[in-house]
């Protein structure tokens, strides 16, 4: 707790100068970010750093595993369905990116498949076993786990963009054109980032244009 208040104080006093404008501009105009960013709520991956985004740019969607559901999963299960119709219809996002990593615990203990004593967390990670099953049948050459770990992260991803087409709201802009879906994977160890290419079916690093 003392880091955060520490960051507090740091920030009011050497950074919130360049920032104060255009916090007051937002406070009074409101929000209008141009990307819906999920991703996982691993503390290493950090959607606004990655991406040098400003306030008010991206409506961040953190949770575990950067899951998610197909839109007939209702209740409890489903908070992220909330935010992915409040940023499509009410903040009318025009892309949405859905970010894996690597070295992900969450898809890790998919792959274990093991009950804890996490009801919460067995539950969530039960929307994704497709996943799961989709790394034993096809995966099958991958010995190493961080491997197997990768793989799913990356197909994990895929499922999510599958899911987001199950929303009524997202298949309407899709049919409009006024909205776009992309797959993404960080790279903690290099913080390089891969993009989902449907041509050639493979993640392929964003590179700088010249």
């Amino acid at each position: 707790m003392q880091k955060l208040l520490e960051g507090i104080h740091k920030f009011r006093e050497h950074e919130l100068g360049r920032y104060q404008e255009l916090f007051h501009r937002l406070s009074k105009e409101g929000q209008f970010p141009h990307t819906l960013f999920i991703t996982c709520c691993d503390s290493r991956v950090l959607a606004e750093l990655i991406t040098q985004s400003q306030p008010g740019d991206l409506f961040v969607v953190k949770n575990v595993g950067n899951i998610v559901p197909p839109a007939h999963v209702i209740g409890s299960t489903n908070s992220t369905a909330a935010a992915i119709e409040f940023a499509v219809e009410a903040l009318g996002v025009k892309d949405i990116v859905v970010c894996g990593h690597s070295s992900c615990g969450a898809m890790h203990a998919l792959l274990e498949n093991k009950p804890t004593t996490l009801p919460h967390l067995d539950t969530w990670l039960e929307v994704a076993d497709p996943v799961r099953k989709l790394i034993t049948s096809n995966y099958k050459h991958l010995k190493e786990t961080e491997d197997k770990v990768a793989a799913a992260a990356e197909e994990n991803v895929l499922f999510a963009l599958e899911n987001l087409h199950t929303y009524p709201v997202i298949q309407k802009k899709l049919e409009e054109g006024t909205l776009h879906l992309h797959g993404w994977f960080f790279q903690i160890a290099t913080a390089e980032i891969f993009a989902y290419n449907p041509k050639t079916q493979q993640f392929e690093l964003i590179k700088q244009e010249v």
